[in-house]
């Protein structure tokens, strides 16, 4: 991963037990950015989700898309980093599919808009069977 990539992803908030991105495959500053996740099978939300037949969580694969499109809205170089940047609404998302351990989560933000401390993203997550997640998020923070 180039250094560039590493200090965007360095940036995520997020500790390492709710961190939802290995890696960040493409970052267009401020624009667009792709990552991946590798659902492992020792995460701890898979022991009840489900029993015998585990998946990842619908609502951590929104998170996941979340994360991206915070990486993305923060690498911005013409804009300062917005302070305590989060989640705050979720206008559409279809989850179509599961990811199970084993697979990696190939996700995808794009940034269509940004009003003060709004940040709309436009997300989608996909594994080999296809797209999985298709999301609008709203996310906000302190200019």
């Amino acid at each position: 991963m180039s250094p560039n990539l590493q200090q965007a992803l360095a940036a995520l908030p997020h500790g390492a037990a709710f961190r939802f991105l290995d890696r960040l495959t493409e970052l267009d500053p401020g624009r667009s950015g792709s990552a991946e996740y590798t659902l492992r099978g020792d995460e701890t939300f898979l022991t009840g989700h489900f029993p015998g037949q585990p998946l990842m969580p619908g609502v951590l694969m929104v998170e996941a898309a979340a994360q991206l499109a915070g990486v993305v809205a923060q690498s911005d170089p013409a804009l300062p980093p917005l302070q305590d940047l989060r989640l705050t609404a979720i206008r559409t998302a279809k989850i179509t599919g599961t990811a199970r351990p084993g697979q990696t989560l190939r996700l995808h933000a794009e940034i269509v808009g940004r009003l003060g401390g709004l940040v709309q993203a436009r997300t989608q997550a996909v594994v080999e069977e296809g797209t999985v997640l298709s999301a609008e998020l709203v996310l906000s923070g302190t200019p």
